[in-house]
């Protein structure tokens, strides 16, 4: 389930732990150009490209890649 901020339509920052993202989102940060950041951690990019997952420092926040 995700939450979506009504303000912005944006999905609510950090609100699941593991998010799966396609080559066209790289490059990948944390929070994503989707998220809401008014309540985030500072944007870090991820890289995601080398192993094919990364996490997030700040949050925990798991991304997968696929494609």
């Amino acid at each position: 389930m995700s939450r979506t901020d009504t303000a912005t339509a944006r999905g609510q920052a950090n609100a699941e732990r593991r998010y799966e993202v396609q080559l066209a989102d790289l490059p990948l940060s944390c929070p994503t150009p989707a998220m809401a950041l008014w309540n985030s951690h500072p944007r870090v990019y991820l890289p995601v490209e080398a192993t094919g997952e990364a996490t997030c420092p700040y949050c925990g926040a798991h991304f997968v890649l696929k494609g």
